[in-house]
């Protein structure tokens, strides 16, 4: 699984940074990061409206009755909170979208158990309510996170490269 989706250390962005720094503007600086947050938030809400509405199945039940879930806790809905974006203007500059995994319940982020990364290969084999004798598997659209970034990356790359040129004008 892609972990995350960066725009980073790119020439231009670098070459601007050391500009910024120099001419001494913070309000052109707060704009800027303000700009690629906003060039970043459509691929953020197109993955967690992706894992929000992607369908996991499985093979049933064969006749035997099911019982009340361990945790009240929506599952998509959780990891849909999780992704984030962080930008930064100095050091290493750019927009990042990402999943992080300490937003997440230590179930679903540790070891072999990671959720994310299972739900994304499209294969989630786990315990029946926590029994480790009885195991299940279900699937999910493999590949969904890496579909919506390969979707949505060029966006986020064209408004970035966008606001990068609005700044160097702003700087000349």
């Amino acid at each position: 699984m892609v972990s995350d989706i960066r725009i980073t250390n790119t020439g231009s962005l670098i070459e601007l940074q050391r500009r910024l720094r120099a001419a001494g503007h913070e309000n052109i600086r707060a704009s800027m990061q303000r700009r690629l947050r906003h060039a970043a938030e459509p691929l953020r809400d197109e993955l967690q409206s992706a894992i929000r509405g992607l369908d996991i199945s499985s093979q049933g039940r064969r006749g035997r009755p099911g019982g009340p879930s361990p945790t009240t806790r929506p599952l998509r809905a959780t990891i849909a909170e999780a992704i984030r974006i962080s930008v930064r203007t100095t050091g290493n500059p750019g927009a990042k979208v990402w999943l992080d995994k300490g937003r997440l319940p230590a179930d679903m982020k540790s070891g072999r158990s990671d959720m994310a990364t299972a739900i994304n290969t499209g294969r989630i084999r786990h315990p029946v309510y926590g029994n480790k004798r009885r195991w299940v598997q279900q699937n999910a659209t493999p590949l969904w996170w890496d579909a919506t970034v390969r979707k949505g990356r060029p966006r986020m790359e064209r408004e970035a490269a966008r606001v990068l040129d609005d700044v160097r004008r702003r700087l000349e």
